[in-house]
């Protein structure tokens, strides 16, 4: 063997080690050449038979000699310390990657990239190990490098796969909970920080930063009912109603030092609360593994990595399956607008920028310090959207919630003049984000329909829950931000001058069945100095809840299916924290409580009359009745079902003053059972309202046929029914 060959494995710059180590024919023989640092001895044990191999002069640390022609080996090393060990040569294992593999890669067309790329414990030529795959098309050389080899990168130095970009190991004797990152020499020469896996299964806990081998194979899911019925669930014409969750604040563990729960824990007390509180789904902020708990996970890092911060992948898995067996969708939040700059991600991954833009104009968010992925390069595009179909097969994830999809679809989001770059058109749609997202839904939805994807888009741009085939992006639902700006607009204002703002309770109605919306409370409105929704309330302390509990009233009744974010279910006074628990203790004030109750009890009649979720996303199920009042800041309204289908009226005062004789118009006379009183004592109110039920005649009202003079209290929402 050449000098130099040896020379270059010792400097770290030698890039296919296959060529010079392991076994190799040698003129008729079988010749093994080693690559062992500080080693004083090394031998062979071929069958159980030793064969003691030569130093190689004037080449530190390698070693070579002829072994038998047949039979497995492996290698006893003797250290200058007099230390022992055995061990496999992982270049005497074959690829493991095919050349379908290779050439999918290579496309950007693997669906199920997971397979191929990331750390897989598995059985390879007779041997238990687990293999490494990569993609760094750039690099001179990648080792993977851990504990079992000193993290000395000139070892473990991965083959290259052709012009895929990949660069793969089969590692023997490695399993579960190694950990691991790989060593990567730039196209300039130089040593990058070690990388995290892009597609590891597994992290280490912030704030360390390496990955560790997960096996997820082989996990055994109860959820066969949940999973063949849950189109029904996700329908547009389902009840729809999520609790979003930050699993890291919701509560935590005081007797080990206010820990978070597990995902275990999360199991059986998460579950069973959402249950209880009559919500439909679970919305998880990311929990892929991120470096930085103020990140609140949407910087991810590991996005094929459940965090580690709750437990181990197949406990994630359990947590799912809980909520499945329970009857609850659970929806995750997934981020493919951007990464964090941290030096073990993706930034710069092979010392070019091969996951983000090269120019900042393109791939750098000002506002989060990110980088922006470069969505026109095939692998990448690949990356993005096998991790979409990860999380819905591998996990049973119900649903995606997509984060920042306007940042995605426009080129100039957050910047000024000059800071950007027009599409081939001149225009500001980002057209190959626009792609990505459409493939993704045509992807998810392809591979099961009852799937539900959601995004989180703040612009009026067209289309976002049209089908694809007919020109819209495809998603099954989008978040309202118009409707949740204006209408908490108007309910932050003092009563005494709401009336000026009339409008901004009925505006959304003009689109809103334009999308298919959910109504949403979320996070971003309890963080930043934004306070609580309590705290946004005027008036006194009781005007406070009986507002809140008006607007969960307006919200509940209003089109759309519904998202509250965790702690203002039950209205905790202060913003959120994510670094502590919810205010669970805040539930020994009455009011507390009794607006917790309004919340399930909303939920539980939300989802047990159809007339006020059949038709979310249609005209056909929502009719005025009053809608000009705004002196007395009164709103009334009719919801409906199908045919057969009992309506629901809604009556709204938005004003500290009692309306007593209000006249309400309704579809049909007899008698109405009020079915919702948000100023009822058990919630917290005065319990002023209608004695449980109103008289509808056969007169003239507002459009409708029939009309009842009904009190409506302070502040509240009442709803009626007919009674059968």
């Amino acid at each position: 063997m050449a000098k130099s060959a040896y020379t270059e494995i010792l400097q770290g710059k030698a890039s296919d080690l296959f060529a010079v180590l392991g076994p190799r024919p040698v003129e008729g023989a079988r010749v093994l050449t080693a690559f062992a640092p500080g080693a004083a001895s090394l031998s062979a044990m071929v069958d159980g038979v030793p064969v003691q191999l030569s130093q190689e002069p004037d080449a530190q640390g390698f070693f070579t000699g002829r072994i038998p022609a047949n039979g497995r080996y492996r290698l006893h090393r003797t250290g200058e310390d007099g230390t022992t060990m055995d061990y496999r040569d992982p270049y005497s294992f074959g690829p493991v990657l095919g050349e379908l593999d290779e050439y999918l890669i290579g496309e950007g067309r693997h669906g199920q990239l997971w397979h191929a790329l990331g750390a897989h414990v598995m059985e390879h030529e007779g041997i238990e190990g687990t293999h490494f795959a990569v993609w760094a098309p750039s690099a001179q050389r990648v080792s993977v490098v851990g504990d079992f080899n000193a993290w000395d990168g000139r070892r473990d130095v991965m083959r290259r796969r052709g012009a895929s970009g990949v660069w793969e190991i089969f590692l023997p004797d490695l399993g579960e909970g190694t950990i691991y990152k790989y060593e990567i020499l730039g196209p300039d020469g130089q040593v990058l920080p070690l990388k995290a896996d892009p597609v590891g299964f597994g992290g280490q806990h912030a704030p360390e930063t390496a990955s560790i081998v997960r096996d997820i194979s082989g996990y055994g899911w109860h959820d066969g009912a949940w999973m063949s019925g849950r189109a029904a669930h996700n329908a547009a014409s389902a009840p729809i109603s999520i609790y979003e969750v930050h699993l890291g604040s919701w509560k935590r563990d005081a007797t080990q030092n206010g820990r978070p729960i597990s995902y275990k824990e999360a199991a059986e007390e998460l579950v069973a609360y959402v249950t209880d509180m009559g919500f439909t789904h679970i919305e998880f902020l990311p929990l892929s593994e991120h470096p930085f708990d103020g990140s609140w996970g949407y910087q991810p890092v590991g996005m094929f990595a459940p965090t580690v911060r709750h437990g181990p992948p197949h406990e994630f898995r359990d947590l799912i399956d809980a909520a499945h067996r329970a009857g609850l969708g659970v929806l995750l939040d997934w981020v493919p607008a951007h990464f964090p700059t941290d030096a073990h991600g993706l930034a710069r991954f092979d010392g070019t920028p091969l996951y983000e833009h090269a120019d900042p104009k393109e791939g750098f968010h000002n506002d989060w310090n990110t980088f922006i992925y470069n969505y026109g390069r095939t692998e990448v595009a690949n990356f993005l959207l096998a991790n979409a179909r990860f999380w819905l097969s591998e996990y049973h994830i119900d649903g995606l919630r997509v984060d920042a999809v306007a940042s995605m679809l426009y080129r100039d989001y957050s910047r000024k003049a000059g800071e950007w770059i027009p599409n081939k058109d001149g225009g500001r749609e980002n057209y190959e984000a626009i792609d990505l997202l459409r493939r993704m839904n045509i992807e998810a939805y392809g591979d099961d329909a009852s799937v539900m994807t959601v995004a989180e888009e703040s612009t009026a741009f067209p289309g976002v829950t049209r089908p694809v085939h007919d020109g819209g992006l495809g998603f099954g639902f989008k978040w309202n931000m118009g409707w949740m700006h204006d209408t908490l607009d108007y309910m932050q204002t003092d009563p005494l001058y709401r009336k000026q703002s009339h409008h901004k309770m009925t505006f959304g109605l003009t689109y809103a069945f334009s999308e298919n919306f959910i109504l949403p409370i979320s996070h971003d409105e309890v963080v930043h100095g934004k306070g609580s929704m309590l705290g946004k309330m005027p008036g006194s302390p009781d005007e406070k809840f009986a507002n809140l509990r008006a607007y969960y009233g307006f919200m509940w009744a209003h089109p759309g299916k519904k998202l509250l974010f965790m702690g203002q279910e039950f209205g905790q006074s202060a913003e959120w924290n994510h670094a502590g628990e919810l205010d669970w203790g805040a539930l020994k004030d009455p009011r507390h409580a009794g607006l917790k109750r309004l919340v399930r009890d909303l939920n539980t009649l939300y989802r047990g009359t159809p007339a006020l979720h059949r038709h979310d996303a249609s005209p056909d199920g929502f009719r005025w009745g009053d809608v000009d009042a705004a002196n007395e800041s009164v709103y009334s309204f009719v919801r409906m079902g199908d045919a057969g289908e009992p309506p629901v009226v809604i009556a709204c005062n938005l004003t500290p003053v009692e309306r007593a004789g209000w006249d309400i118009g309704l579809p049909q006379t007899g008698e109405w059972a009020e079915v919702m009183n948000t100023d009822a004592e058990i919630y917290g109110g005065q319990g002023r309202g209608n004695l449980g039920r109103i008289t509808a005649e056969a007169r003239a009202c507002k459009g409708f046929p029939a009309a009842a003079r009904v009190m409506l209290p302070p502040l509240s929402v009442v709803m009626f029914r007919p009674e059968t």
